[in-house]
């Protein structure tokens, strides 16, 4: 079995080093010039952190990354708490693994230190893939080509290897942009439990935070409804003014904030709606590309490295001659739950943007028990998944 992954980041590289953790040879070609991610910060749940111990990267992955004390919802305008969950110790015994913060830069160092640089092939974007009976062929903008038994795009939200297979449209603007940081605590000298990750939530508008660098700073997105988006990129440089004028009498935690960095940017946030299949023949999709969803229950990066946990378990029994069954049975245990995924950051932000009473009365009761909640997104294990359906085809 040779594996040809179209992208670099989280997903691809997880992909990569279980694919060759279970002896299929593989390689990743990117676009980029260098490995980087978009982003801040990104937040870890058990869901996503039990792969990566799985794969080796325990020690690594606590050395970089700081675990959050506890969960808070809190009202954006008065600073009272909503809901309040424990993290920590007790977070780890109920799913099995920390809840951690972490720069998205040095998780990508650490997963291609993992993978080694050797089969990190950069500079080539993807141009189109092709597929027949003996194989796929992944080329790319230079001219140049590959062929593998499998290829696997993993090229994120604008996935160009989507777009190839006509899988599905574009993502779609969500109604939302957000604004992202990170700063000092030093600097919130009025935010209560700085090691905690955090929503505030009022009209049309919510911040998220959680602590990294050792608690000594904390990763912000500050999400903000707007009636549409003009630019033809996906990101535009604005001024911190824009943001503050969003947030506008919210508590002094949230202004503090939002208002602190010295250079401000907006990002649209977009989305898809699920996808009938993830896969042509022998190209299958991966994260992003498959299912993008919104940041607001912190689950993009989680859900792909299940993703890349899953598939590199099917591919690594299946017949090279014949991989198409096998990607047929990851999508069938991957998409029904991104979807649900999905589908459940789409309601969270509606309730944390309510505007009216009726509505700040739903959101406290929607949202006064989200850990308990949300235990069927953090104690996923794919293992588990695996064997139930391996059983069920029995």
């Amino acid at each position: 079995m040779r594996v040809a992954i179209a992208g670099g980041g989280i997903g691809g590289l997880t992909l990569a080093i279980a694919l060759r953790e279970q002896g299929v040879e593989v390689d990743v070609f990117e676009q980029a010039d260098e490995l980087r991610e978009v982003g801040a910060a990104v937040a870890l749940s058990a869901n996503g952190v039990r792969e990566l111990h799985r794969l080796g990267m325990e020690d690594g992955l606590a050395a970089i990354s700081t675990e959050s004390s506890a969960l808070f919802i809190r009202d954006g305008l008065s600073g009272a708490t909503v809901a309040h969950d424990p993290l920590g110790p007790t977070y780890r015994e109920a799913f099995g693994a920390p809840y951690y913060g972490v720069h998205r830069v040095p998780l990508l160092q650490l997963l291609a230190d993992r993978f080694g640089p050797e089969h990190v092939h950069l500079g080539r974007s993807c141009a189109g893939v092709e597929h027949d009976d003996d194989g796929a062929t992944l080329r790319f903008a230079d001219g140049a080509s590959v062929r593998a038994d499998v290829v696997v795009g993993a090229d994120g939200v604008h996935s160009r290897t989507r777009r190839a297979l006509g899988l599905g449209s574009d993502a779609v603007f969500s109604g939302t942009v957000g604004y992202r940081g990170i700063v000092s605590v030093e600097e919130l000298p009025s935010l209560p439990d700085p090691d905690a990750i955090q929503f505030w939530a009022g009209p049309g508008a919510h911040l998220l935070h959680y602590a990294i660098d050792g608690g000594r700073a904390v990763n912000f997105l500050a999400v903000v409804r707007v009636p549409g988006w003009t630019s033809d990129t996906w990101r535009e440089d604005c001024t911190t003014a824009d943001a503050l004028q969003a947030f506008a009498g919210w508590h002094p935690a949230v202004t503090e904030m939002v208002g602190a960095p010295e250079n401000g940017a907006r990002w649209a946030l977009h989305d898809h709606d699920p996808l009938d299949t993830w896969h042509d023949g022998r190209v299958v999709l991966l994260g992003d590309a498959a299912h993008a969803m919104l940041p607001h229950n912190g689950q993009g990066a989680n859900t792909t490295i299940e993703d890349a946990a899953t598939l590199a378990a099917l591919l690594a029994d299946a017949d090279p001659q014949d991989p198409v069954p096998a990607i047929e049975v990851y999508e069938a245990l991957r998409l029904p739950r991104t979807a649900r995924v999905q589908a459940w950051t789409r309601r969270a932000a509606d309730l944390l943007h309510a505007r009216d009473d009726a509505g700040v009365a739903a959101r406290d009761a929607g949202l006064s028990n989200l850990t308990h909640d949300l235990g069927w997104i953090h104690g996923h294990d794919t293992r588990v998944a695996l064997s139930a359906q391996t059983e069920e085809a029995r």
